[in-house]
């Protein structure tokens, strides 16, 4: 991909963010920690597996 198109989808991204949480706070908010609990709980269950997987 050219530099200059990433240049500007990067630059579409992060103008599409700000107006998402102007236009919509409380509605970003809630995407915000549901992608948090993801992150959160898939961390979790891999350290789970692994703890199984290496001690039982």
């Amino acid at each position: 991909m050219p530099a200059a198109v990433k240049k500007v989808l990067v630059w579409v991204f992060w103008i599409f963010i700000i107006y998402s949480v102007l236009t919509a706070p409380d509605r970003a908010a809630d995407i915000v920690r549901t992608a948090w609990s993801i992150v959160i709980n898939g961390g979790q269950n891999i350290l789970r597996f692994f703890s199984q997987v290496l001690g039982g």
